[in-house]
């Protein structure tokens, strides 16, 4: 069957209404934020509710057509991409916040929700959703739970798996999942929901998720310290999480790369402190006392200040202030038109070795490439390490040959190639450097017994086109 023909039998059984295709696919951007090639899918799926994703997937699976879902399409690994010949299905539509339940602290969501109407919403009933990453007004919570996503609260919150309580997710075969529950302690069998969460939409569609819910701080103290040494940035932050009574919410480390290159070349930021300093901490920590947290918060750093493990800080008097502290470190927004050709890598390890990784890390690069950018900063209270790396007027090849490099250290030090962005098409090549040939195995088996005509994202995750 041509495509054109299972496009007119497709709007036909789904409705004109739930079907874009042809000239009317216009300029829509069908493919994520990662630079990685995509294809224009041959039709949009544009389903409102479980159901129609349901009959959308029945449809396309009698017929053999391959499905790629999407959400914000703010990925950076390719996950969402096309390469050609699949259908595309949109979650836009199914976006709506179905219940809070402020009792049992949850919040019941359709996939295609974005993630700062459902921050705002949990803050209007006087909660808090702790998930929080800087595409935020972009990216749904069906594409942060599809790729486990992480962002800046990991330390405190964990990932997005630990923000869920239930999921409903469709099959390639239309076949509805229903675990829409509340409950924390549910050990009812296989746990499906975290089998589906960091999937890549390679298993199910993720439609509809119970979220938890948190209590909203009643005060957030922010500070941007200078460090001498990786041993005082470790120092601190073992210091903060023992002190602390709100424990830590956010500990951003950037090295000097990354700090000098982020105020020469973005507009609008100020530096936070004039003094320069071997490491940068944006710390922060919440409390639900006021007065306590500001007193314990200051404490700590003035110890710090005194032992000399912090150099110089700079402590948000507003939020203003704290938002400045952050626009710093929200800067890599601006990197995709500083560098349209960056190579990025957000790989992850043992907080104890990544001050040696990060350095052999820069002088490798600086050393096989003189004249590239190559900037580090990470989450590294939860062990993630982001590494810019930019070649001007790199020569072809330059791109696979920093990956294998970058990735080849990676697991050397028995790190992950992925810390929260999924693998996608961008690193499958580089999976069995993390994941060992048992559990490729396993892989693929869940792969072929949730998917066996491989019709769900195919390319993904598996370095080869097929699930086993």
């Amino acid at each position: 069957m041509s495509s054109a023909t299972f496009v007119d039998r497709l709007i036909e059984a789904l409705g004109a209404d739930n079907v874009i295709a042809g000239k009317d696919i216009g300029t829509r951007r069908v493919c994520d934020w990662s630079g990685t090639p995509g294809a224009q899918p041959i039709a949009i799926l544009r389903p409102r509710n479980t159901g129609e994703v349901s009959r959308a997937l029945a449809f396309c699976h009698a017929h053999g057509q391959p499905v790629v879902t999407q959400g914000g399409l703010t990925g950076l690994a390719g996950g969402a991409n096309l390469r050609g010949g699949e259908v595309a299905l949109s979650l836009e539509r199914m976006n709506a916040l179905e219940e809070i339940d402020v009792v049992s602290g949850t919040l019941t969501v359709q996939a295609g929700a974005l993630l700062q109407v459902i921050q705002e919403a949990a803050d209007a009933a006087g909660l808090m959703f702790p998930l929080d990453l800087g595409a935020r007004g972009s990216c749904t919570i069906g594409g942060n739970l599809a790729t486990n996503a992480g962002g800046n609260r990991v330390i405190k919150y964990g990932m997005a798996r630990e923000q869920v309580l239930g999921i409903e997710a469709v099959l390639a075969n239309g076949t509805v999942i229903g675990d829409l529950h509340k409950m924390i302690k549910n050990n009812s069998g296989y746990d499906l929901k975290d089998l589906l969460i960091g999937s890549e939409g390679t298993l199910a569609v993720i439609t509809r998720a119970v979220l938890r819910l948190a209590p909203r701080p009643a005060a957030v103290s922010t500070a941007w310290c200078g460090l001498p040494d990786f041993a005082a940035v470790t120092r601190l932050l073992n210091t903060a999480q023992a002190q602390l009574s709100g424990g830590v919410s956010a500990f951003e480390v950037m090295w000097p790369s990354y700090y000098d290159y982020v105020l020469q070349n973005c507009a609008g930021l100020r530096a936070p402190l004039e003094s320069r300093h071997g490491y940068y901490v944006l710390l922060e920590s919440v409390g639900s006392n006021a007065q306590r947290q500001a007193e314990e918060f200051e404490t700590m750093l003035g110890e710090m200040l005194e032992a000399g493990v912090v150099e110089n800080a700079a402590l948000a008097s507003s939020e203003s202030d704290a938002r400045a502290f952050w626009a710093v470190r929200d800067a890599p927004s601006e990197f995709p038109l500083l560098m349209p050709e960056l190579i990025g890598f957000d790989i992850s390890f043992p907080i104890a070795d990544i001050g040696l990784v990060a350095h052999q890390c820069e002088t490798m690069l600086r050393e096989r490439w003189p004249t590239c950018v190559a900037l580090v900063y990470g989450h590294l209270g939860d062990g993630n390490l982001h590494v810019i790396v930019h070649v001007e007027d790199a020569p072809p090849g330059t791109a696979e040959a920093v990956d294998d490099a970058v990735y080849e250290l990676t697991s050397q030090w028995h790190g992950a190639v992925s810390a929260e962005h999924g693998i996608g098409a961008k690193k499958r090549a580089y999976l069995g450097h993390t994941r060992d040939a048992g559990a490729l195995g396993a892989m693929r088996a869940i792969k072929q017994a949730l998917d066996p005509n491989n019709l769900l994202n195919p390319g993904k995750i598996f370095e080869d086109r097929g699930a086993a």
